[in-house]
C-alpha cells in the first residue's frame, strides 16, 4: 500500500520556493531533512520534486535499470554556454556517448599518472606565491585553489597556460565563469515570464558567455594552428575516433566539452581543497596526523608519482572531507516507469528526484550520531570498503559519474602534500565556523587563512621567516605592523599568548601586555594558535590559557596538538611562564590544558621563568590569584633580563581632548556582516522575581546554527554607569578624545573617539576591582584616611570587594578625595568581552532567526556601593527593542550538546531558570519533527523555578502545547511553592521523587542533558548517583564509578555561573 510522501505547507502558485534559501539552498534542504526525515516532496512553481536523504533510498535510485540521470534546472541553464557537453547533455544525446567513449581512456588512472609532472608544475605556483607573501598575507584559499585548478586543467589537458597566478586580480575567464554560474542558478529559480524583463542582467549574462567561449576558441585555434604530438586530452578530442562507430567529434562538440571541463573540473576540486583546509584547521589532531604521515613517508624530498595513493591518512582525510563537504551536494534522477520507493513511496514515471548527497552523507543510520563531526578514522582500516552501497557518493554514480575523478584525486593529493611539507596554517579568524557559498557547487564562504613557512624541518624550497609568527593578517603583501606592536623605545621583546573562549584569559593576557612597558619589556600579544609550529625564542613567552571540559580553547587547539606531538628538545631556546584558568567543579579536568602546556614546554627543553599559576573561575579569588602570580612573574623576568620597574604611578595610555563636544558630533557604528536585528523582546516573568526575557533576533545573512549552539553577544555598558563616569570626571557625552598607548591596548588608539561610545562599548565598568587596582589607588590617594580605607578593602578583599562586586568606579565615588586621571581610570579597566548565551530555538522553526532566554541580573546595593549592581550583558539585552541592531556571532556548543539525529531517542532534560534555554530549542525541534510526521519519543523535562505564577517560563504557551502533543512531560520543582510540585523544592528533589520514571526512560535508551548553575548540575549528578546506588544496592563510590561508565555518549552538560 502506498504511503503519501510528506510535504511542508506551501504557498499557492509558488509552492515551496519561498522556504528554500536563495543563496545557499542546501541549508534549507538539510533542515527539511531533519524535520521530515528521509524523504519529502516539494512543489517549485508547479513542478514537483521528491527529495531523498538516506543511504537506503539513494541506493535504490542508483539502479540504472530503473532510474536515469536528470540534469538539474541550474545545470540546464549552464547548457546556455556549454551546450551538449558531458556535464549538461541528457542521457539520450548521441554526442554524449561518442565523447564519453573517446575520452574515457584519456582520463583513466594510468593516463592521469602521465600528467603528474605537469600537475606539480602548476601546484608550485600557489606554493611559491604563499611563500613570497609570507605569514602576514591574508589568503583566500578558495580563490587561489580556483586559479590552481583552472590552470591545471588548461595546462594538463590542453597544454595551454592560463597564467592565473600572473595576472592582476582574478583572471577574466574565471570572473566571467563565476558570474555566469551564479546567474544560471538564479535563472533556475525565476518564473520564465520574468526573465525577458531583466535586460541588464541578461546582457551581462550574454557577455560572460562570450568571454568564456572566446577563451575556448583561443585554446582550440592555437592548437589547430600549432599542432603537437603531445597526447593530451585536446589532441584526443580533435583527432581521436569513437571505438564503437569510428566517428570523430565535431568542432562544436569539442569546444563545448573544453568549456565543460573548465566549469566542472575546476569547481569541484577547488571546493574539495578548500574544505580540506577548513576541516583540518578545525580539527588539529587530524592536521597533526596528516602532517606526521607526510613527514614520515615523504619527508623533505620531492613527491613522486609513486607516492600517489600511498598515503592512507591523506586518502581518509579526502574521503571524510568529501563526505561532509561534497562540492556537488545533489544530483537529479527520475524513474523510467512508475516506482514505489522502499515499496511504499510513490513516484510517477519521469518524476524528478533530488538526491540529497549532502544529507545522505550525514545519514545517522550509516555514520552514527557523530555524523556531523570530521573524523577521518571512519575511512581507515577497511571501514570505508565496508560501508553500505551508495553511503558515499560525491562523484555521482554509474555511467554518468564524474569522468575526471582520477584527475581530481591525483591533483588534490599533490596539492595537499606540497602544502603540508611547506606550511603551518592558521585561520585568519580563529572563531570562524563554516559558512557555505553555493552556485552549482558548494564551498566555504568568507574563509581566510595565513600560511607560516615551516622551520621545524628542512624545506624543499628554503624561505626566510621572522622569529615571531604573531603577525597581523593583511590583504596585500606590503609590510604591515604586528598584531599589537610593541611600545616605542627600548625594552626586551616578550610574547603573550592566550587561549580563550569566554574572554577571561584574553583579558589577563592583555593586562600582562599592557604592564610590560613598566617592567622594561615590549610585548606582542596573540593567540596560542598563532604560535603553532614555532614558539619565539628571542624573548620570554607567557602563556595564559584555560581548559573547557578538559579541551583547549578554540584558538588554542592547534597549538596544543602541535605541542603534544613534539618528542625531543625542540624548545631548548625557548623561555616561558604559564597561567591557567579552570573550574574546580570539574575536578577530573581542572587545569588540564594549562598543566599540559607548562609540563610539555619544560619537557621539550624550555626554561621556566616562574611556577605555573592557576585560578579557579568558580571561586571569588580568581583575579587575586592571577595578580599574585603576575607579580612573581615580573620579579623573575626582571632578574633574568636585568630590567627594572619604572617606579611611581605610570599611565600606559594618554588621552587628549579633540573636540569639546559643543558640535554634538555622533560617532556611528557601521553595520557589518555580524549585525543582527532584534525582532521581539518580551518579558516572561511576573513582578517580584528576577526578570527573564525571551529575545528573538534576525540573524545576519549567511549565519547558521545548530540546535544547542550559543549566541555570543558583544554588549554595551548600562547607560546609568556611563553617566556615572562622565559625571565623576566632568566630561560631556559628546566630547571626543584620542588615545595613544605605550604598549598593546584594546582601546581605539590613534583616532578620535566619542567619550560616551568609548565608555559604552570598549571597557568593563562593572567588574570588581582587583587587588592590583586597589594598590594603584592606594598609591594615588593623597589623604591618609583614604589610604587607610582602601587598605581596609585590600585586607578584606574577598568579602568587601569581590563578594560585593565593588568596581573601580564604585570605589572612586565612595572616596571623593581620590583623584586619578581619566587615562589611569581607563587603564585600570578590562576590555569589554563577549557573553555567550545558549540559543533557545531550533533552526527548523526558522533558520534565519534565533532566540535567547535571558535572566536579568540586578543585585541590591551592598556596603560601599551607591547603586544596585547591574549585569552588563543581561541589562543590555533586556533594554533592546524590536529593530535594534546587535553585534553577535554564533559559537558552537560542545559536540555532545546537540539533540540526537533520531527523534525516537527519548531525552531527559534537567535545568533551572534560564537554563531552560537550550532545552526549549531541543523540544521545539522535536515538535516540528512530530508535526512533519516523524516518530518522536516523549521527553522528560525537570525544571526548577520559584513558583508556577511568577517564573514558570513558557508554561502557558510552548510547554503546554508541546505537552498536549505528547512531545514532553514536564516535571517542575517550585522552590517557594513545593506543594505545587509533589513536595519537591529543587530539581534534584524532583529527580529523586520521580526516580522510577528516570530509570525507565534511561533503560529505553534516553540521552541526558543538564543546563544550569554548577551547583545545580552537581546536585543533579549526585542524585543520579544515589539512584544508581539504590538500584544496584552498592555504596556511593561504586555507584559513582558505574555512573561515570554508563554516561559515556549519553550525558552532556552546559554549566554556567
Amino acid at each position: 500500500m502506498a504511503t503519501p510522501i510528506p510535504s511542508p505547507p506551501s504557498v499557492p502558485f509558488l509552492g515551496h520556493v519561498t522556504i528554500i534559501d536563495r543563496e545557499v539552498a542546501i541549508y534549507s534542504y538539510n533542515l527539511l531533512a531533519k524535520q521530515y526525515g528521509e524523504i519529502y516532496q516539494l512543489s517549485m512553481m508547479g513542478s514537483k520534486v521528491v527529495v531523498i536523504c538516506s543511504q537506503e533510498l539513494l541506493h535504490e535510485v542508483s539502479d540504472e535499470k530503473r532510474f536515469r540521470k536528470v540534469p538539474s534546472s541550474a545545470l540546464d541553464q549552464v547548457g546556455n554556454a556549454a551546450g551538449e557537453g558531458l556535464f549538461t547533455a541528457h542521457g539520450d544525446n548521441p554526442n554524449w556517448h561518442l565523447t564519453h567513449r573517446i575520452l574515457m581512456p584519456a582520463l583513466s588512472t594510468m593516463n592521469t599518472r602521465n600528467m603528474f609532472d605537469d600537475m606539480v608544475d602548476i601546484v608550485n605556483q600557489p606554493v611559491q606565491k604563499w611563500e613570497r607573501f609570507g605569514p602576514r598575507y591574508k589568503i583566500d584559499p578558495s580563490q587561489d585553489f580556483t586559479a590552481l585548478t583552472l590552470e591545471a586543467i588548461t595546462f594538463c589537458a590542453m597544454s595551454y597556460r592560463m597564467n592565473t597566478f600572473y595576472v592582476e586580480g582574478v583572471h577574466p575567464f574565471a570572473r566571467a565563469m563565476a558570474d555566469f554560474l551564479v546567474e544560471s542558478g538564479n535563472r533556475a529559480l525565476r518564473p520564465g515570464i520574468v526573465q525577458p524583463l531583466m535586460r541588464a542582467t541578461n546582457s551581462k549574462y550574454e557577455e560572460n558567455i562570450k568571454t568564456m567561449q572566446k577563451y575556448v576558441d583561443d585554446v582550440y585555434n592555437q592548437r589547430k594552428e600549432n599542432p603537437t604530438d603531445k597526447k593530451d586530452i585536446l589532441n584526443l578530442m580533435m583527432y581521436g575516433k569513437d571505438p564503437k562507430t569510428g566517428e570523430r567529434s565535431s568542432e562544436k562538440t569539442i569546444k563545448e566539452n573544453l568549456l565543460t571541463f573548465l566549469i566542472a573540473g575546476h569547481e569541484t576540486t577547488s571546493g574539495m581543497l578548500t574544505f580540506i583546509l577548513y576541516y583540518l584547521l578545525k580539527n588539529p589532531e587530524a592536521m597533526r596526523k596528516l602532517r606526521e604521515e607526510v613527514d614520515t613517508m615523504i619527508g623533505s624530498r620531492t613527491m613522486t608519482v609513486d607516492d600517489v595513493h600511498k598515503l592512507p591518512y591523506l586518502i581518509a582525510v579526502m574521503r571524510e572531507t568529501l563526505r561532509l563537504g561534497p562540492p556537488a551536494p545533489a544530483r537529479g534522477t527520475a524513474p523510467f516507469e512508475d516506482a514505489l520507493l522502499k515499496g511504499k513511496y510513490p513516484v510517477a514515471k519521469d518524476g524528478r528526484i533530488y538526491c540529497g548527497i549532502y544529507m545522505v552523507h550525514r545519514d545517522p543510520k550509516v555514520w552514527g550520531e557523530d555524523a556531523e563531526e570530521f573524523r577521518p578514522e571512519r575511512m581507515l582500516d577497511g571501514r570505508f570498503e565496508a560501508l553500505p552501497p551508495e553511503a558515499w557518493q560525491p562523484f555521482g554514480f554509474g555511467v554518468r559519474a564524474c569522468i575526471g575523478r582520477p584527475f581530481a584525486w591525483q591533483e588534490a593529493q599533490i596539492t595537499v602534500v606540497y602544502l603540508m611539507q611547506r606550511f603551518t596554517f592558521v585561520m585568519h579568524d580563529p572563531s570562524y565556523d563554516l559558512q557555505l557559498k553555493q552556485t552549482l557547487t558548494i564551498k566555504p564562504h568568507e574563509f581566510f587563512i595565513r600560511t607560516i613557512p615551516r622551520t621545524d624541518r628542512p624545506s624543499i624550497v628554503p624561505v626566510a621567516t621572522p622569529s615571531s609568527t604573531l603577525l597581523r593578517d593583511q590583504t596585500a603583501p606590503a609590510a604591515q605592523p604586528p598584531v599589537t606592536t610593541p611600545g616605542e623605545g627600548g625594552g626586551h621583546r616578550m610574547y603573550v599568548l592566550c587561549g580563550s573562549n569566554t574572554g577571561t584569559c584574553e583579558a589577563f593576557a592583555q593586562r600582562i601586555a599592557s604592564d610590560a612597558t613598566v617592567h622594561g619589556f615590549k610585548a606582542v600579544i596573540g593567540t596560542l594558535d598563532s604560535a603553532a609550529g614555532h614558539l619565539p625564542s628571542d624573548g620570554p613567552v607567557v602563556v595564559v590559557t584555560a581548559s573547557f571540559e578538559g579541551q583547549p580553547a578554540d584558538n588554542a587547539a592547534h597549538f596544543v596538538s602541535w605541542l603534544s606531538a613534539l618528542n625531543g628538545s625542540e624548545l631548548a631556546d625557548v623561555s616561558f611562564a604559564a597561567f591557567g584558568c579552570g573550574n574546580r567543579d570539574w575536578a577530573s579536568t581542572y587545569q588540564r590544558i594549562p598543566t599540559l602546556c607548562d609540563d610539555t614546554m619544560a619537557a621539550r627543553g624550555g626554561k621556566r621563568h616562574a611556577p605555573r599559576g592557576e585560578g579557579d573561575a568558580g571561586s571569588s579569588d580568581l583575579f587575586e590569584s592571577f595578580e599574585h602570580w603576575e607579580a612573581g612573574l615580573w620579579e623573575a623576568l626582571q632578574k633574568t633580563h636585568g630590567t627594572t620597574k619604572v617606579e611611581g604611578r605610570q599611565e600606559a595610555i594618554k588621552v587628549s581632548t579633540v573636540d569639546a563636544g559643543t558640535a554634538r558630533a555622533t560617532a556611528l557604528r557601521q553595520p557589518d556582516t555580524m549585525l543582527g536585528t532584534v525582532v521581539e523582546n518580551r518579558l516572561l516573568t511576573s513582578p517580584g522575581v528576577a526578570e527573564k526575557h525571551h529575545i528573538e533576533f534576525q540573524l545576519p545573512d549567511g549565519l547558521t546554527y545548530r540546535t544547542g549552539d550559543y549566541l555570543a553577544i558583544l554588549p554595551m555598558n548600562p547607560s546609568r554607569d556611563v553617566q556615572r563616569v562622565l559625571a565623576h570626571f566632568s566630561l560631556l557625552p559628546d566630547q571626543e578624545v584620542t588615545i595613544s598607548a605605550a604598549g598593546p591596548s584594546p582601546l581605539p588608539t590613534g583616532r578620535p573617539v566619542n567619550v560616551s561610545s568609548l565608555l559604552s562599548g570598549y571597557v568593563e565598568l562593572s567588574q570588581a576591582a582587583t587587588t592590583r587596582d586597589l594598590r594603584i589607588l592606594i598609591d594615588a590617594a593623597k589623604s591618609e584616611d583614604t589610604k587607610a580605607a582602601l587598605s581596609e578593602l585590600l585586607d578584606g578583599y574577598a568579602e568587601k570587594v569581590q563578594a560585593g562586586r565593588l568596581s573601580v568606579l564604585d570605589i572612586l565615588e565612595a572616596h571623593p578625595g581620590l583623584d586619578i586621571s581619566f587615562a589611569l581610570f581607563l587603564q585600570l579597566l578590562p576590555s569589554m568581552r563577549v557573553r555567550q548565551y545558549s540559543i533557545s530555538s531550533s533552526p527548523l522553526a526558522d533558520p534565519t532567526r534565533a532566540s535567547l532566554t535571558v535572566s536579568v541580573l540586578s543585585a541590591v546595593p551592598t556596603a560601599g556601593r551607591r547603586e544596585p549592581f547591574l549585569g552588563v550583558a543581561s541589562t543590555y539585552l533586556a533594554s533592546l527593542r524590536a529593530g535594534d541592531c546587535v553585534q553577535l556571532a554564533v559559537r558552537p556548543s560542545a559536540a555532545a550538546f546537540h539533540p540526537p539525529a533520531d527523534p525516537a531517542v527519548p531525552l531527559v532534560l534537567f535545568c533551572a531558570g534560564a537554563g531552560l534555554a537550550p532545552m526549549r530549542g531541543f523540544l521545539q525541534e522535536r515538535v516540528l519533527q512530530k508535526q512533519a510526521g516523524r516518530d518522536v519519543a516523549t521527553s522528560i523535562l525537570f525544571f526548577g523555578c520559584r513558583s508556577p505564577q511568577h517564573d514558570f517560563l513558557y508554561a502557558d504557551s510552548d510547554l503546554r502545547t508541546w505537552t498536549e502533543l505528547g512531545v514532553v512531560d514536564v516535571r517542575p520543582a517550585f522552590s517557594r511553592e513545593t506543594e505545587q510540585s509533589a513536595g519537591c523544592k529543587y530539581v534534584q528533589d524532583r529527580v529523586w521523587a520521580d526516580r522510577e520514571d528516570v530509570v525507565k526512560v534511561w533503560q529505553a535508551g534516553a540521552k541526558v542533558y543538564v543546563c544550569g548553575s554548577g551547583r545545580m548540575a552537581t546536585a543533579v549528578k549526585q542524585r543520579l548517583v544515589e539512584i544508581i546506588a539504590a538500584q544496584l544496592n552498592v555504596d556511593s563510590e561504586q555507584a559513582t564509578d558505574t555512573f561515570n561508565k554508563i554516561i559515556k555518549g549519553r550525558f552532556a552538560t552546559d554549566v554556567f555561573e
